[in-house]
């Protein structure tokens, strides 16, 4: 089911972009799937966006409850829902949006791992014409079907300006003097080393896969950030 709902549809796709833009470049075939996967999930990561905004922008309400019911877990638990029902807020809704792209993203990496392969050829619906043989090339000179450490660190260089993009440093000011803060505090040492750790994990793994993984995860990384950039306002 899998295989036929998301693979092979991602698989056509691909070849179809990849034999109807100019050069035969499988490089361009990628990045030009990965902005239309992008566009269709624009919505989702919109809502997703502008939730993690809301729920900023309510750090103040959230440390003066915990404040006020740190001795009455119910108390405070209650107090929670009520002020995201006012503040019409649900502080699920940002992740259900990543859920819902979860399988979008292992039928990529399925794709772009076992499509230089000739006999991923024998997917091709009878309407999309077959290439016989892929261009493995980017540009002419980058080989896709090996390991690219320079594609793995430039994934991780845009990785690392998008968490930045995404995670705070410190707790809001008009919650950094009160009890509630705490938390606020630990999360802000947490995202501080997330900051470091997932981009150089990016590159560890980049490193290890085949080119076209790392240049699909390049062509997420910057379309994100420009999203990123135009629903919340930040620069890089």
């Amino acid at each position: 089911m899998f295989q036929t709902l998301l693979i092979e549809p991602l698989f056509n796709l691909l070849v179809f972009l990849y034999e109807t833009l100019p050069g035969s470049d499988m490089g361009l075939a990628i990045i030009a799937l990965t902005i239309l996967i992008k566009l269709a999930l624009w919505p989702l990561m919109n809502a997703s966006l502008k939730s993690q905004k809301a729920l900023q922008e309510i750090q103040p309400k959230v440390a003066e409850i915990k404040t006020k019911y740190k001795d009455d877990k119910e108390a405070q638990a209650k107090a929670m829902m009520e002020m995201y029902q006012k503040e019409k807020v649900n502080p699920f809704s940002s992740c259900l949006p990543l859920l819902i792209q979860f399988p979008i993203l292992i039928a990529l990496y399925r794709v772009l791992l076992n499509g230089f392969d000739p006999a991923a050829l024998s997917m091709l619906y009878d309407f999309i014409p077959n290439p016989g043989e892929i261009n493995k090339t980017f540009l002419g000179f980058l080989d896709l079907s090996v390991p690219s450490v320079w594609l793995a660190v430039l994934a991780g260089v845009f990785q690392f300006w998008q968490t930045r993009m995404l995670t705070s440093k410190h707790p809001p000011k008009a919650v950094a003097d009160k009890e509630g803060a705490k938390d606020e505090a630990m999360l802000a040492a947490m995202n501080k080393s997330m900051l470091y750790f997932m981009p150089a994990v990016t590159v560890l793994i980049g490193a290890s896969l085949p080119g076209g993984l790392s240049l699909y995860w390049v062509t997420v990384t910057v379309f994100s950030l420009v999203q990123q950039w135009m629903v919340l306002g930040k620069r890089p």
